[in-house]
């Protein structure tokens, strides 16, 4: 299957793994990437550019397939260094950067002068259009049904797709909800050149994550996911757990008076404890409305095999067999 994402990262097969804290690691990048996807590497998760540039490292002396680095800018506790995390980008060779929260802009420069393609992750078409109008080569939009950050507008994947292919001339990723053949058809017709998953690849063997989080993710429903952090504009989709509950006591006594000081012990630090430790009730930690759509832990292969058969099957069946008039082939969704 060719796109335009597929041409322009080099890959096999138009999935790209989003970045996700303490999720991001080489193991996970290498397998997504010597699986025909683009694998990418959560940059922040390094604590020092010093340790994101063995990262790339460890990750390239596991596959001679192109990867990424995802960087985030988002309201932290700490600023990081992000020229010096670009600098360890630059010289490990990687030439796909995932940028993600606030505009990439002021680093577009050093970005670009490093030959560097950058996908910016953009919850609406405004946004999707001004990281256009800076200089990213594509998008990653992100709908409503995603783990982490959805943004403020609330707009599903199934109305925000095709605005974005009507006003995007550069090519963009589907992402929210994207788990299978099906997600990945629909993404297609919809206007997307590809999908970006996050939370589908936190239940495969290579994922390393504490068993506790998969055994969690088999477990959810498409119910178990909350919204916090709304009064702060800052919204994320995580998974219920008992400290998400804490923090939604907080937020309802708070109301508009909260502050990000105020559910500190709730979202600070939790990453380490849930997806190390396997403290299920540490805090919150992203996760997105497919993890109703996950059944079982697969390889990174398995799974982006069995992605790319089934999609062919009902492009080539269920699909064309509405245009042929066979009933009985258009029924089978797999």
């Amino acid at each position: 299957m060719k796109t335009a994402i597929t041409e322009m990262l080099g890959i096999e097969h138009p999935i790209v793994q989003g970045g996700m804290h303490y999720v991001g690691f080489a193991e996970l990048a290498a397998a997504v990437s010597n699986a025909g996807g683009l694998g990418i590497i959560t940059g922040l998760t390094q604590r020092t550019p010093e340790l994101l540039a063995k990262e790339i490292a460890r990750c390239r002396d596991v596959t001679d397939k192109p990867f990424g680095v995802n960087l985030t800018f988002l309201p932290t506790f700490t600023a990081p260094p992000y020229r010096e995390y670009i600098a360890a980008i630059k010289e490990g060779g990687v030439r796909v950067v995932e940028t993600a929260g606030r505009s990439p802009e002021q680093y577009m420069p050093a970005l670009k002068a490093a030959g560097i393609k950058v996908i910016h992750k953009c919850t609406s078409v405004r946004h999707s259009l001004k990281a256009q109008q800076i200089g990213c080569d594509a998008v990653s939009v992100d709908g409503f049904e995603c783990g982490g950050h959805p943004g403020e507008d609330d707009m599903p994947n199934m109305i925000l797709l095709p605005r974005a292919a009507d006003e995007l001339t550069i090519p963009f990723i589907a992402s929210g909800g994207m788990a299978d053949g099906r997600s990945l058809v629909a993404a297609l017709a919809l206007g997307a050149a590809g999908v970006n998953m996050g939370t589908r690849f936190i239940a495969t063997k290579e994922a390393p994550v504490h068993q506790n989080v998969k055994d969690a993710l088999l477990k959810a429903t498409e119910l178990d996911t909350r919204l916090v952090m709304r009064a702060l504009r800052n919204t994320e989709r995580v998974l219920t757990n008992k400290g998400v509950e804490r923090l939604i006591e907080i937020e309802r006594e708070k109301g508009k008076n909260l502050t990000i000081q105020d559910i500190h012990d709730e979202v600070a630090g939790v990453y380490p404890k849930v997806m190390v430790d396997g403290d299920m009730d540490a805090g919150a930690w992203s996760c997105g409305l497919v993890v109703g759509l996950i059944h079982d832990i697969p390889t990174v292969k398995e799974l982006i095999d069995r992605i790319m058969a089934e999609a062919e099957r009902l492009i080539r069946s269920r699909l064309t067999g509405f245009l042929d008039g066979d009933i009985s082939g258009a029924r089978k969704v797999a």
